[in-house]
């Protein structure tokens, strides 16, 4: 298992990011207010699929402790090896026409099987056709009250107003780069790793403020347990600042 999959956070005590998401997410579960539908928008690999899928098995969870997943009860663990068929995860790229929706809301109608919400998770919304969001729209109007929807998309300007007007939207930013070092840290304790400060900074920027990069980066350069800045320039030849910042002033210089 790769260590982005093996290191997905499993409760919101362990998103480290997207911090005014996370916080509105789990104060509206505290309240009882969640809505029966929700937008989660912007840019790609920044822990939006994650997100929802924590908000579907927190809402689901038979024993929430703190607003987290107890990830002990049955619909925890049941979710973990992904057998739990109250919570689905749809790809619109592969289910854009609206015959696939018009059979997500026949089976939308019936109640779920074992967790208190049948929870429909559908990721690149944006990928739908006309017609098959005509369709979602109507169930989005007046959704059962066993129902709830998480809707994803990268590309909000795809989406129709009048399916944006029904869902609580939240714009995640960026990660930073101070929360992947975080979380790069956090990984490299937990697997015995050791890694310099440079190594650090030069996972990071080339991340380009994309976690799963950057994990998947820190992985590739794993070498008996250490991460070691020298190691990475032999292994992708890479000219090291100073060597840069040299060539550059001899350049300026006409040397």
């Amino acid at each position: 298992m790769s260590l982005y999959l093996k290191y997905r956070p499993s409760d919101f005590d362990n998103l480290m990011w997207q911090k005014f998401v996370k916080d509105t997410l789990r104060k509206a579960i505290a309240d009882s207010k969640t809505v029966g539908a929700y937008l989660l928008c912007w840019p790609r690999w920044t822990g939006k699929t994650t997100t929802a899928r924590l908000l579907a098995k927190t809402i689901n969870c038979l024993n929430p402790h703190d607003w987290n997943p107890c990830l002990q009860c049955e619909i925890c663990k049941e979710f973990a090896t992904e057998s739990l068929i109250d919570i689905i995860e749809i790809d619109a790229a592969s289910h854009t026409w609206v015959d696939n929706i018009r059979e997500l809301i026949e089976r939308a109608q019936f109640s779920p099987t074992k967790a208190k919400y049948k929870i429909y998770i559908i990721d690149e919304v944006h990928m739908l056709s006309k017609w098959a969001f005509n369709a979602l729209l109507k169930i989005l109007e007046e959704p059962p009250s066993h129902v709830k929807f998480i809707l994803a998309t990268t590309e909000t300007h795809k989406v129709p107003d009048t399916i944006i007007s029904r869902c609580q939207r939240y714009d995640f930013k960026r990660i930073s780069d101070v929360d992947i070092k975080t979380r790069l840290e956090f990984i490299a304790l937990k697997e015995g790793i050791e890694v310099d400060e440079q190594s650090y900074n030069y996972i990071i920027k080339n991340s380009n403020w994309w976690l799963r990069n950057a994990i998947s980066l820190f992985e590739q350069m794993i070498s008996d347990s250490k991460i070691i800045y020298s190691d990475i320039v032999e292994k992708l030849w890479i000219i090291s600042e100073n060597e840069t910042s040299s060539f550059l002033e001899k350049l300026l210089t006409k040397d």
